[in-house]
């Protein structure tokens, strides 16, 4: 499996973090910066984007100060339903309920839970249940045709 993950200034430090752990595992595709100077979210937002929307990466990470940022810009590349989440629950349901394919989270969210996010992230499936699917073809209409 391959994840890519995308920060801005904010969120390197945890960035670092979560590359070392999940490297372990995965395959991990860095596109964030590795400095606090500062940068724009959204060059790194819509990188990540465009690498899960092309099927490059199974999945995304996006870190920024408050993943809120990050999260709606990765949500203006076609093909992607990020979430923004701040907890295991939320990881969990937005992946059976919405299959997104990108998680965010803020750059104060504590390296274990960073990574409980993610874990049950990336191994939670989609539920495949018809009113599910039913709303997620909604969006992706939507999409295609505005």
């Amino acid at each position: 499996m391959k994840i890519g993950i995308a920060n801005d200034h904010r969120g390197y430090k945890l960035k670092k973090y979560l590359v070392d752990e999940l490297s372990k595992d995965y395959e991990v595709v860095n596109l964030g910066t590795d400095y606090e100077d500062s940068v724009d979210y959204p060059d790194y937002a819509f990188m990540l984007g465009e690498l899960v929307s092309s099927g490059e990466a199974d999945y995304g990470i996006a870190i920024c100060g408050s993943g809120i940022g990050i999260s709606i810009a990765c949500n203006k590349v076609k093909g992607i339903r990020c979430a923004k989440v701040s907890n295991v629950e939320e990881a969990k349901y937005t992946r059976e309920d919405n299959d997104a394919n990108i998680v965010a989270f803020g750059e104060k969210t504590t390296e274990k839970d960073a990574l409980d996010i993610v874990k049950t992230f990336i191994e939670t499936p989609f539920s495949d249940l018809e009113k599910h699917m039913r709303r997620i073809n909604k969006i992706t209409k939507y999409e295609e045709e505005h």
